[in-house]
Order: C-alpha cells, then sequence, then structure tokens
C-alpha cells in the first residue's frame, strides 16, 4: 500500500471491494501463514491505513514512498531482517489463500532459497507471473544497494533460483488501478462463489 492511489482517487487498501477491503482480503488470506506478525508500508495514506489495520498488525510508513516500491521492500527488509519475505501489493486485491498456502509450499519445498524469487504463474495461454511474490532474505539484502526509484525488475534478474508456482485462478493479475478497475473487480467478487 505503498503509493498515493491517484488514478484511482481513493485510498486503494480501504475501498470497499464487495463487503471488505483490499487490505482486509489480503490479511485475511495470507497473513497467519507463516505465524510472522504481518506488516504494512504505507505511503500517503498511512493514517488512515494505520487506524483501519487490525489488532497486532504492524503498519510503517515508507516516507519515500513517491520514489516507487522498491523503496517499500527496502523498509520492509529493514523492519524483518533476515527473513524471507511475502509481498502481496494491495493492487492484487483478490488472491485467494490457496495461492498464498501454494507459494509457500513451493517456497518450504525448495529450502527456503535466500536469494529466491518465486511468483505465481498463471495456466493457460500465455502463462503470466503475478503477486504475490517470496522473496529470500539474501536477496532482500541486495534490495539496500538499489536506489529506491529503481525498478523491482532489477532485484528479479539478481534472484537466483526464479521459482513459478503454477496457479489455476487468474487473480494474481488482477489490477486496482482506476475507477473502471474497482467496479470490474466488485463484479467479479461479488460474483464469485462462496
Amino acid at each position: 500500500a505503498g503509493g498515493a492511489s491517484s488514478r484511482l482517487g481513493a485510498c486503494k487498501a480501504l475501498v470497499d471491494l464487495a463487503g471488505a477491503t483490499p487490505l482486509a482480503r489480503l490479511l485475511a488470506a495470507g497473513c497467519d501463514l507463516s505465524g510472522a506478525p504481518a506488516l504494512v508500508i504505507a505511503g500517503a495514506d498511512h493514517a488512515a491505513i494505520a487506524a483501519a489495520a487490525p489488532a497486532g498488525v504492524e503498519v510503517a510508513q515508507n516516507e519515500g514512498w513517491r520514489a516507487g516500491r522498491t523503496g517499500s521492500v527496502q523498509l520492509a527488509a529493514r523492519l524483518r531482517p533476515g527473513l524471507a519475505l511475502c509481498l502481496a501489493p494491495v493492487d492484487v486485491p483478490r488472491v485467494p489463500r490457496e495461492v498464498f498456502r501454494t507459494l509457500l509450499d513451493a517456497w518450504l519445498a525448495a529450502g527456503e532459497p535466500g536469494r529466491g524469487w518465486f511468483a505465481p504463474r498463471t495456466a493457460g495461454l500465455p502463462a503470466r507471473h503475478g503477486h504475490p511474490v517470496m522473496l529470500g532474505a539474501e536477496l532482500l539484502e541486495l534490495a539496500h544497494s538499489l536506489a529506491p526509484d529503481e525498478p523491482l525488475r532489477t532485484l528479479r534478474e539478481r534472484a537466483r533460483p526464479l521459482g513459478s508456482v503454477p496457479v489455476s485462478g487468474r487473480e494474481v493479475l488482477e489490477s486496482l488501478d482506476t475507477p473502471a478497475d474497482l467496479e470490474r473487480l466488485r463484479f467479479l467478487a461479488r460474483s464469485a462463489p462462496g
């Protein structure tokens, strides 16, 4: 939740998405799988996100949020030193719990690679990688050498191994960026089984 949500016109983390906020959806889907406390990195809307976060969730402010996502990843790595991190951007809000579980299982089966980068990959053609992503602790250490405005793909290029974890759903590719995206995701959330 590191930016200003300027194209959407409202805080992406806190909009109503068929009865739950993107922040609440992602925390419910993934934050209790590893036993580590959840960490939310916020930018322009830090105060509102901190007020809305459930008890036990740490919310930190990336003061340099205008420079891009890399600064948020650097802050998360500083606040959770020595840990691998699962990064779940709030603009991909409908990732189901099964994807987090599958990603974590693949990560553990690979031996928790220190320089690893694992991402879900959709089935079908074309197969594409989405979110969330797992990054190893050593790779996150390398993140500190990047400029805050440098794209995260620079870090991905230094990863070994790059893991692709097959998933069946397309939620890992969804994007919440504009009012039209919000309406489409609300429709999908209302239409989803269960």
